[in-house]
């Protein structure tokens, strides 16, 4: 993949650019047991939505033990990661570096190892942490004949493993530039995030001849109300307090798989994000120790 000097800068821009690029980048399996629906299908989040946690995170770990990067490099990522979702910290400065500190993990390695180490990751980090309730609603889905996407800011290669160890139809992730298999440390366009998910989740409703009155979407995060707000179907899964309210207002779905206690705990931003770098290096250096 090409750079391109042209490429727009603007925060907007990029955004736009990344959901058209994770459309495009998108991994479909032709597995559809049953008739397929031609008008609906269902774009799952992935942190928090299918999967317990962050599967960046969860990827990083796996990476660290490969020695791919050092213990400080990822409490310094685990940081940003925690502070931009929990303090709610969006400005381009922030996003900038978290982006940097992400790509870092990857910058130099090739397509082809990152895609097979992830096989072995979602085995030892990942297949555990699949909410079963949510599982079951991509099922649902599957069983009548509805592609099932996974729509998430982890990088595309990461997703579409999860997605493929699942049975899903594929994946819209971000995507990391390449040359010749190898990865540069710049994105295309941005982090699959907020209205660039809305934006590639269109991309694919146009490409595949859907009605988004038909499909359906579910989140854990305030932060895709874009997708959610756009199909005729949403659903608030494990929602955060902004997400929850916004749901019950407008009377979208709610499903909560999370116990009493992770509730309490998930709504401890601040005590999270404070606690989240100590916390990180202390839980790899353990594992170091193993």
């Amino acid at each position: 993949m090409s750079k391109d000097p042209d490429q727009p800068r603007n925060l907007k821009s990029r955004s736009l650019l990344a959901g058209q690029a994770g459309a495009s980048d998108s991994e479909m399996e032709d597995a559809l047991s049953t008739a397929p629906d031609t008008t609906a299908a269902a774009f799952f989040d992935v942190d928090n939505t299918i999967m317990q946690g962050a599967s960046i995170f969860h990827l990083a770990k796996g990476l660290h033990r490969r020695k791919f990067f050092t213990t400080k490099d990822i409490a310094k990522a685990a940081w940003q990661q925690f502070y931009f979702r929990f303090a709610g910290v969006e400005d381009p400065e922030h996003i900038a570096k978290a982006r940097a500190s992400g790509l870092a993990f990857i910058k130099g390695h090739t397509v082809e190892e990152l895609e097979e180490v992830g096989e072995e990751i979602f085995d030892e980090n990942m297949a555990h942490k699949i909410w079963p309730g949510t599982r079951a609603l991509a099922q649902w889905h599957l069983d009548r004949g509805q592609n099932v996407w996974l729509v998430t800011a982890a990088p595309v290669e990461i997703a579409n493993t999860i997605a493929r160890r699942l049975g899903l139809t594929g994946a819209l992730g971000t995507v990391a530039e390449h040359i010749d298999g190898v990865y540069t440390g710049e994105l295309v366009g941005e982090m699959l995030h907020g209205e660039g998910k809305a934006v590639a989740v269109r991309e694919i409703v146009g490409r595949d001849g859907l009605v988004l009155d038909d499909c359906y979407a579910y989140s854990d995060s305030s932060n895709d109300l874009p997708m959610l707000s756009m199909v005729g179907h949403p659903c608030a899964v494990n929602p955060d307090k902004t997400l929850r309210a916004h749901a019950k207002a407008n009377g979208w779905r709610i499903r909560d798989y999370r116990t009493g206690r992770k509730v309490a705990v998930a709504g401890a931003k601040t005590a999270l994000a404070a606690g989240a770098a100590g916390g990180t290096l202390k839980l790899l250096r353990r594992q170091k120790k193993q």
